[in-house]
């Protein structure tokens, strides 16, 4: 046990307010949330950079909670700590419309800087808000100086994604980040030796990382010197292995079964006894709270001193003050600085010399692709590559690891002053789509570039051409898919999306070159679908069409009377309310055209011309026509419809 009798109060007390809490609501997750509660007071306590009164200051210390079904111990800490969360919300855990929900939520609970729950993203996202830590302080010296703190559990650990993650943080020497590990040997189903017994230390150690250790989890002392030990480590980031007992203090304690259900009062007041905690329910002694207030003034001074800082920046340097300010709160851009060509281009190489003319135009655009540069056409002309040397580049090389680089583009997004984007080919998208729905949950604003659009790649067959991706990510609530059709409609696309910082946002991008067409509109693009050809009013038939097949329309348009063209760069843009006058025709009178599944297409057309197999291998030109996109075989399918 602690040596401090303070420190045992407070951790008693909350512990005990977390098993009220869990009892109230009759669910949630006791075994972890009571053995951590030492952990939480230490780093709180002792180290956490952060001010309740001002929860969202930027120079704060960001704290991540992987292990998400924790929560009550992380709304516990906040509630002690002087955090707007009140006794009565610790009472509706877990109730609809509480400022305590299941999980936490970022944007709904002060205190909480990243939705968390899936295991091992909570891990990845920490990365991702060292990384951007790490960029801000190189590109703005001695202004930027803040730690990253993440608690996990055995279950992370064994998430795929959280090795991706922690494998490029110690390739980044990402070193102001502090992963602290719940080891209590247990999970859901039972004891972690049923299903995993690595050697923790070792893997971490050979991922480039400091490894710390503390025997016994009740020791606060010995974890906030471990912390304060890992604050100081030079190059790398640091591993606290806490060995713990899950439910310690309980008669389930070292039992998974205490994992996921509530103690219930008898054994909940047994445990209380048995922490020394003699007080009525939900109820916290004001020396826990007294306790507590060494934290709150320290965050205040922080909060200060940042203000001070950014009024000697405004005086000494206003470039940077201006370039700072531009990253934290960025204004929208009406253009981009880029030549559109005549010729044939592909979307995907349009979208590079876009992504060259945004970074010299924003200094918050930072990202890269999952070792796929070269053919997502993201390379950053004259950065090189983002190293810990070279920390002013703004151009990631994430390595193959989809998930990981996505979710760690999330943490960029919520820690702040930064606008990342991920790019690989759409088929993989497969890869990362847990990351992108948890972006959209979060209302991350994350720049998912995913090319090599359809059955258009060939030659690399099935396994690489996208039939299924686009109706998985247009059902993704809060995301916008973006498939444009020329280098005009590229620009639109990221102009949109980077104008609306609600969410994220997918650019769907070709491989092969296509023609820039007459009509397209970079204005028009943000409003989801506008007409490219033809009158709709004397039209017998409206064909809605995306991305590449959007000349492919144009060219079966000319080729027969009374067919007008619409052009759908994004779908989730269209006001639904006005779409049918919109379009103009009966809804019985439109055909869509899209080189992908057809699942969704019937909400705007009766006919669908798309794809519900998988695709083959072979010359591009050949897969399409096999395939019946090429113009002639269009052209029929329409001529039918027609008739």
């Amino acid at each position: 046990m602690a040596k401090n009798a303070r420190a045992d109060k407070s951790i008693a007390a909350i512990r005990a307010l977390l098993i009220d809490t869990i009892n109230k609501a009759s669910s949630g997750h006791p075994g972890m949330a009571l053995d951590a509660a030492p952990i939480m007071y230490a780093l709180y306590h002792d180290h956490l950079k952060a001010d309740p009164k001002h929860p969202d200051f930027f120079d704060r210390d960001r704290f991540i909670l992987s292990a998400g079904h924790t929560s009550a111990l992380l709304y516990s800490t906040l509630h002690v700590a002087g955090y707007a969360i009140s006794m009565d919300d610790m009472k509706s855990f877990r109730q609809l419309g509480s400022l305590t929900p299941g999980h936490p939520e970022v944007g709904l609970t002060p205190g909480v800087d990243a939705t968390s729950g899936p295991l091992g993203q909570g891990i990845a996202q920490a990365v991702g808000f060292a990384l951007a830590e790490q960029s801000l302080r190189a590109r703005y010296p001695g202004f930027i100086d803040h730690f990253t703190y993440c608690l996990c559990g055995d279950g992370c650990l064994m998430e795929g994604v959280s090795q991706e993650a922690i494998s490029l943080a110690g390739h980044l020497k990402l070193n102001k980040l502090i992963l602290i590990y719940d080891a209590n040997e247990a999970t859901l189903d039972g004891p972690t030796t049923d299903s995993f017994d690595e050697f923790v230390k070792l893997r971490f150690l050979a991922s480039n990382w400091n490894v710390l250790e503390v025997k016994d989890g009740n020791n606060v002392d010995a974890i906030s010197k471990a912390i304060s030990k890992a604050k100081k480590s030079s190059g790398f980031p640091t591993l606290i292995i806490v060995n713990t007992r899950i439910g310690y203090g309980t008669e389930k304690e070292g039992s998974h079964t205490c994992h996921g259900s509530p103690l219930g009062k008898e054994l909940g007041d047994k445990a209380k006894a048995f922490y020394g905690v003699s007080y009525p329910e939900f109820t916290v002694p004001a020396e826990v709270y007294d306790d507590f207030k060494p934290f709150a003034s320290r965050g205040l001074a922080a909060y200060q001193a940042y203000q001070e800082k950014l009024d000697q920046l405004k005086q000494s340097d206003p470039a940077a003050y201006a370039s700072f300010m531009e990253c934290l709160n960025p204004k929208p851009i009406e253009s981009v600085d880029v030549e559109i060509p005549e010729k044939m281009m592909s979307t995907r190489a349009a979208s590079g010399k876009i992504l060259n003319a945004l970074h010299r135009q924003m200094p918050s655009i930072m990202g890269g692709s999952a070792d796929v540069a070269g053919s997502t056409m993201t390379n950053i002309e004259g950065e090189g590559i983002y190293t810990p040397e070279n920390g002013k580049s703004r151009d990631l090389h994430f390595g193959i690891r989809e998930f990981a680089m996505a979710s760690c583009c999330n943490g960029m997004a919520l820690h702040g002053g930064v606008l990342p984007y991920c790019a690989t080919f759409f088929v993989f998208s497969d890869y990362l789509k847990p990351a992108l729905r948890m972006a959209a949950l979060q209302h991350a604003h994350t720049l998912f570039i995913l090319t090599h659009d359809s059955i258009a790649v060939g030659e690399d067959g099935p396994t690489h051409q996208p039939i299924d991706q686009y109706p998985m990510l247009r059902a993704i609530p809060n995301l916008r898919v973006y498939r444009p059709a020329d280098f005009k409609e590229v620009i639109g696309s990221y102009l949109s999306a980077i104008n609306d910082d609600e969410g994220p946002s997918a650019l769907i991008l070709s491989r092969q070159n296509l023609p820039q067409l007459e009509k397209t509109d970079v204005d028009l693009v943000d409003q989801g679908a506008y007409l490219v050809y033809g009158t709709p009013k004397t039209a017998k038939l409206a064909l809605l069409a995306t991305g590449s097949e959007v000349s492919s329309a144009i060219e079966v348009a000319k080729g027969l009377d009374g067919v007008c063209v619409f052009s759908l760069p994004c779908l989730e843009r269209i006001d639904q309310s006005k779409a049918d006058k919109l379009f103009v025709l009966p809804y019985e009178k439109r055909v869509s055209i899209e080189m992908g599944s057809t699942l969704g297409w019937a909400k705007y057309a009766k006919h669908n011309i798309g794809i519900d197999t998988f695709g083959a291998s072979g010359k591009d030109k050949d897969v399409i026509k096999a395939f019946g996109f090429d113009v002639d075989s269009l052209e029929a399918k329409v001529e039918g419809f027609l008739k």
